[in-house]
């Protein structure tokens, strides 16, 4: 079996549409929605192909009007975007975000998966490094081999007591240095970070028609061409 696992797409469609590889399923982390010009296009393609999806803080934002609490560079993006993502998209999209769980467990080939968008002890918004010591504590707890997560926007894989922690990164703002889509294959028991090119300009042209202050807009397109935070 191969499993594709991806994150954090923003309502950047054109990543996500651009992604070639195949696969039995697609698990998606969450975080379809804000920052990106397409979110209904998104949210539209993970209802009609993912197997497996849980809800980010952002998809939280839209369904439920909390408060994403992003970092401080980017809560001007995040509260701008947010309502330009909740006049996008209709009430069944917006009923499909606050369907999906915040966790979730499953087996595949023998093998116990545990997802969630950001820690096990705190699904939505805590935003944890990767060799933190906080993860071996959190994970033990978990009836599960491999522990999925996204958030973070940043990929790694990482073992510790038998245990597998991965997080695929981010397909429509990937915060890596570069530009370059994100994502994660599990197949046969086996693990792989990939990523993979998109149409960036387009992208990027569809930001700057978005009925959002100019500034905003600029931020928008420095994150996805520089892959990391905007200049200050």
């Amino acid at each position: 079996m191969k499993i594709v696992m991806i994150s954090d797409i923003h309502g950047n469609f054109d990543a996500l549409n651009a992604l070639s590889e195949s696969y039995d399923e697609l698990w998606v982390l969450g975080d379809l929605v804000n920052y990106g010009p397409q979110p209904g296009e998104v949210v539209d393609f993970v209802r009609q192909r993912a197997t497996v999806a849980v809800r980010g803080n952002h998809d939280q934002c839209i369904g439920f009007g909390d408060d994403p609490r992003c970092s401080a560079r980017f809560r001007e993006m995040a509260e701008t975007t947010r309502r330009f993502s909740s006049d996008q998209l209709s009430f069944e999209q917006k009923a499909y975000l606050t369907s999906l769980p915040l966790q979730i467990t499953v087996s595949r080939a023998q093998t116990r998966f545990f997802l969630c968008h950001a820690t096990p002890s705190d699904p939505l918004y805590e935003y944890r490094a990767a060799d933190s010591s906080a993860w071996v504590d959190d994970c033990q707890q978990l009836p599960a081999e491999v522990i999925v997560v996204g958030h973070t926007h940043i990929p790694f894989v990482r073992s510790f007591n038998g245990q597998v922690l991965v997080n695929p990164g981010s397909i429509g703002q990937p915060k890596t240095g570069n530009p370059d889509a994100c994502y994660a294959v599990w197949e046969d028991g086996r693990l792989s970070l990939r990523t993979y090119r998109y149409p960036i300009d387009e992208t990027v042209a569809k930001i700057r028609t978005m009925p959002i202050a100019a500034n905003v807009q600029e931020d928008l397109i420095r994150v996805l061409e520089n892959g990391g935070l905007p200049p200050v």
